[in-house]
């Protein structure tokens, strides 16, 4: 059949997957025995049927495929004809034809149809790695480079007027971009999950923009600084003389995101009672207003974040486990700032550009000794700190680059101090709420109470320092 000979090839991909088809079982075994250790996982098939057949469940790499079936020996007519179904079916993965009968005119002909290469038997081993090799890697490339170019127009897309810029080019962000770039256009609900300040609403507002549901509203709304007793109405809105101070009827927030997208932030902190009541929203689509008898309907696609361990939560019996699979179709958790240092730079020059045109100040930039500072600075505030950072830098610079004076940042990143008679009272009030939170597991509430807080309280001083 072929005759076994070494070859310069490397080895392919592991994950790499070819469809080989021929009616001669032991042409498909021999096949195995080459293509196996080089790493190539393989289907092989007898017919042209089952071809057809396995391109509408499977996807492959590379198809190597017999020009000569029992139907037809000699003429390579059947598998030209499967050639060009082939290549209707699936026009950017390479075949490779090959056949015992082969002349220039099939070859062209096979070519014309949609083959990217022709292999004549008896094969060379060498030249036909080299071939399937050749191939496959080109379009695994190639592939590789359009989906890099379908996150990047999806990215595109969300940088509109009023939309925060997703800036998203580390390693660590990869896998955040690819989700959105899978999930953004569908209806599925999402929870962002993070440590505060790394950027859960940009993403938000990004999966909206790149869904069905972008020229509609996209309604955000803070769920842990609403109070237990005006939930129902912020929510499910109320009609008038619902309760003493509704003088009208009044919309609420699923109503407003009808056909469009609800965010819901610190989702982690909606109290237990409340929690069925926005469960059964979820799974029917079906609400009534405070005070009335009347239900409706509402089509809304749900976005959810946290910086809590939900899970735990559910654990500890303080957040409802259906809820949870409700709100956790697809889960996309945002890493810190500091894993992913190398959007530092942009995300940088991003927030300097916005504070510059804002306070009117001619900055071109920020000097290598400042940009080393903000590199090697842990960040405890993620994105929101540094961008809290690059304003008061804009506010503070004298020079035309932004300096490591102008950054305020405390050298000692985001350790303990070394005494508290040398911190000012917001840097003391600062390190206690980050600490009482991270105690908490960043539950807002149960920091709130170990500090003596109202809720609302802390989240006033989580934004003032950017926590």
């Amino acid at each position: 059949m072929a005759e076994r000979s070494g070859n310069g090839a490397g080895k392919a991909n592991g994950d790499s997957r070819l469809l080989v088809a021929d009616d001669h079982p032991h042409v498909l075994e021999a096949l195995e025995l080459l293509l196996k250790p080089e790493g190539y996982g393989l289907k092989c098939v007898r017919t042209p049927a089952l071809v057809l057949e396995a391109l509408q469940f499977e996807s492959f790499d590379g198809i190597l495929l017999d020009l000569n079936y029992s139907r037809d020996t000699t003429s390579g007519q059947e598998g030209l004809d499967l050639v060009s179904k082939v290549h209707a079916l699936e026009p950017q993965v390479p075949i490779i034809v090959m056949t015992a009968w082969g002349n220039i005119d099939l070859a062209v002909e096979a070519m014309r149809r949609g083959a990217t290469d022709f292999i004549q038997k008896p094969w060379e081993n060498a030249r036909l790695l080299t071939v399937l090799n050749t191939q496959v890697e080109l379009y695994r490339s190639q592939k590789q480079s359009r989906r890099l170019e379908a996150e990047n127009q999806m990215l595109r897309m969300a940088r509109t007027d009023g939309v925060p810029e997703m800036i998203a080019s580390a390693p660590a962000m990869r896998p955040v971009v690819e989700l959105i770039s899978r999930i953004g256009p569908s209806d599925a609900n999402v929870l962002i999950t993070g440590e505060h300040g790394t950027g859960k609403e940009v993403v938000a507002q990004t999966l909206h923009r790149v869904s069905s549901r972008a020229a509609r509203s996209l309604v955000a709304v803070n769920t842990g600084a609403l109070s237990e007793g005006t939930f129902e109405s912020e929510m499910f809105g109320h009609v008038k003389g619902a309760f003493t101070d509704a003088k009208t009827d009044r919309m609420g927030r699923f109503e407003l995101a009808d056909n469009g997208t609800l965010f819901l932030d610190e989702i982690a902190n909606i109290p237990i009672r409340q929690q069925a009541k926005l469960l059964r929203v979820l799974e029917t689509g079906e609400l009534e207003r405070v005070g009335s008898s009347r239900t409706r309907a509402v089509s809304v696609r749900v976005l959810s974040a946290t910086n809590a361990d939900l899970r735990a939560a559910v654990t500890a019996r303080e957040f409802r486990e259906d809820l949870l699979f409700r709100l956790n179709t697809v889960e996309i958790r945002l890493p810190a700032l500091r894993e992913r240092r190398e959007d530092i730079p942009a995300l940088a020059g991003h927030f300097l550009s916005r504070y510059a045109t804002r306070y009117r100040k001619a900055l071109r930039g920020v000097e290598p000794a400042a940009l080393h500072a903000m590199m090697q600075y842990a960040w405890p505030g993620n994105v929101r700190e540094l961008d809290h950072t690059m304003e008061r830098a804009v506010l503070m610079a004298r020079g035309t680059e932004v300096e490591v004076s102008d950054l305020g940042l405390n050298p000692q990143k985001a350790g303990t101090p070394a005494g508290l008679d040398e911190m000012s009272l917001e840097a003391v009030e600062s390190l206690l709420i980050r600490k009482a939170l991270g105690r908490a597991g960043g539950n807002v509430s149960h920091a709130a109470d170990a500090l003596g807080l109202s809720r609302g309280a802390l989240y006033r001083r989580i934004e003032k320092y950017g926590l």
